[in-house]
């Protein structure tokens, strides 16, 4: 299989899944009120994202996980892994699939700029700490400057409380609640803590620091997106009975009403995820989970840029909220740094 063990490399890995866990949702907004034949709704478009998302980890296993010389293949790994290990990235894509059930739902009701750096957010700083962890209970001691570290997490959490602020203002502005927005944001966050650590412990330690498991990050990803695929029929068919944005519930005779153009972009939002994961993955041996996480859910900055600058999302808020938002994304961008920089 291809691996990256240039620590350089590496951080590049982790910033293009940063930028692909940042940009998918804007597959979202394209069809949520598109041109489609009928009323499109972030639960229909998940059925697409979810099907994308499975077939880009399963052609990353099947080509990036075969190819190369780097341990074993794809094909020779799903011979000799334990059945437990498979659990565990399975576990870690259940996990994942529930938060990011909620947290779609959250983007069609806030928007990415309040969504990702509330649900993202705080699943990003949960996540540092779920995954420093497991390099202190592996019995090894953090690579670099925990004070860089704590600080970064620090003033990220300041970010945002900012952020909800803002979003506060620019709901009061019109005459609307946040209450409903917000509250699917902290939903989702609480699957994000969880699953990039449990998808790590699948891992052999050959390949990634607190792995404890037999599979290589190629056959993680592709049990990761299985247990997302097999658990969408019930988390969004739960959503599609409660639609985020309100209005009827929504069936399988909507979803196939929908035209091409509209799939495959669904799946395009997919792929644009996945590939993030896959790459992400292919240089999780470069760096500590902890800074391979923190740099990879660096996702709200990204989110951010696309909500407030190109969907205008927060187009007629008080001035204030806009110097919120705008101090949202500099210290996100300043609690990166440092969490970046605590590695050594």
């Amino acid at each position: 299989m291809v691996l990256v063990s240039n620590y350089a490399l590496g951080l590049l890995c982790c910033i293009y899944c940063c930028l692909c866990w940042g940009s998918w949702s804007n597959t979202q907004k394209l069809v949520i009120g598109g041109k489609s034949r009928v009323r499109w709704t972030a639960e229909l478009f998940y059925w697409d994202f979810a099907i994308g998302l499975f077939l880009t980890g399963l052609l990353g296993a099947l080509t990036l996980g075969n190819l190369g010389n780097d341990g074993q293949t794809f094909v020779s790994n799903l011979q000799t892994m334990d059945m437990r290990s498979a659990l565990y990235a399975l576990t870690g894509g259940i996990v994942w699939n529930f938060a990011n059930v909620f947290l779609a739902a959250a983007i069609a009701v806030a928007g990415m700029s309040v969504a990702f750096p509330i649900g993202g957010g705080i699943g990003w700083i949960g996540g540092i700490v779920f995954n420093y962890l497991l390099v202190v209970v592996a019995g090894k001691t953090y690579p670099g400057s925990e004070a860089l570290l704590w600080t970064g997490v620090a003033i990220i959490i300041v970010a945002i409380v900012l952020n909800g602020k803002a979003y506060g203002q620019l709901a009061d502005s019109k005459q609307s609640t946040p209450t409903r927005g917000i509250l699917l944001a902290l939903a989702s966050a609480v699957g994000l803590v969880f699953f990039y650590g449990l998808v790590v412990k699948s891992l052999s330690a050959e390949y990634v620091a607190g792995g404890t498991g037999t599979l290589t990050p190629y056959t993680g990803v592709f049990f990761f997106g299985l247990g997302a695929l097999l658990t969408t029929p019930i988390f969004n068919g739960f959503a599609m009975r409660h639609p985020a944005q309100g209005g009827e519930p929504v069936g399988l005779k909507d979803y196939l009403a929908g035209d091409m153009r509209t799939h495959l972009i669904g799946m395009l939002g997919g792929f644009i995820w996945m590939s993030g994961m896959v790459i992400s993955f292919m240089g999780s041996g470069a760096a500590n989970p902890a800074i391979s996480y923190a740099l990879s859910n660096a996702a709200p900055v990204v989110a951010i840029i696309w909500g407030t600058l190109i969907w205008k999302e927060f187009r007629g808020a008080p001035k204030t909220a806009n110097i919120l938002i705008t101090s949202t994304f500099i210290l996100f961008i300043i609690g990166l740094i440092c969490i970046s920089l605590s590695n050594n």
